[in-house]
């Protein structure tokens, strides 16, 4: 499922807010038993903590499990939402409220601003049991970072790491809606346009290489 910009927005300020104490997070992490996915997991020392984040109320009120299964668990909500939710959070889960900068502020402010808003605990969580036995929790997390690790690799490299029937599995399937008056929107438009500008561009360089080495034969031939 695509995020929202608010819900990467959350996870960019949950991700730095526990990267500042020295912990470790990670998104999406799969529960064994059927115990759902934690949105954000967050390891601290030997401490578990677990974050469903909500942007709106239908989104809040979903049927999607909750995956409250560390010592502390919490929601992570914008101010507004939390407003209108205050009274259905369960007894010993926390919330933590979102508040996004005033972009006006943050264009004037002359040191860089590493998160789009920030986080407030609004409502302490309460320490339960693990549901789940820690070698389980710590075998998820190490999966889910492997995940992301991987992932990262895989931006790194470019399409160097895809085959050249993948590349053209997917040139297909992106062709599948060819316009013919958009070559704009047509991604082998832009590719046949961006090689002939560069083959272009290539032979201008030879030719003006050729024109300078030949200007200067002719200067010499006339002993200047």
């Amino acid at each position: 499922m695509t995020k929202t910009d608010l819900t990467l927005d959350l996870e960019q300020t949950l991700y730095a807010y526990w990267e500042a104490l020295g912990a470790i997070a990670v998104e999406e992490v799969t529960m064994p038993d059927d115990l759902g996915i934690v949105d954000t997991l967050v390891l601290q020392g030997d401490t578990w903590r677990c974050f469903e984040l909500k942007v709106t109320k239908a989104d809040f009120h979903s049927k999607a499990k909750l995956s409250f299964v560390g010592h502390y668990n919490s929601f992570v909500l914008p101010q507004a939402l939390y407003d209108q939710v205050r009274e259905e959070i369960p007894a010993g889960i926390g919330v933590m409220t979102y508040q996004p900068f005033d972009p006006a502020r943050v264009a004037a402010s002359s040191l860089p601003v590493a998160t789009p808003g920030q986080l407030t605990i609004a409502k302490p969580a309460r320490r339960q049991a693990l549901q789940v036995p820690p070698a389980a929790l710590t075998e998820r997390f190490l999966a889910s970072l492997n995940r992301e690790v991987l992932k990262a690799k895989r931006l790194d490299r470019g399409l160097t790491g895809f085959t050249d029937e993948q590349l053209l599995r997917e040139l297909r399937r992106r062709t599948a809606t060819y316009s013919v008056y958009a070559p704009e929107d047509n991604l082998y438009d832009r590719f046949e346009a961006q090689m002939t500008t560069t083959a272009i561009e290539t032979l201008q360089a030879e030719v003006d290489a050729l024109a300078a080495e030949l200007a200067e034969y002719k200067l010499r031939e006339a002993g200047l």
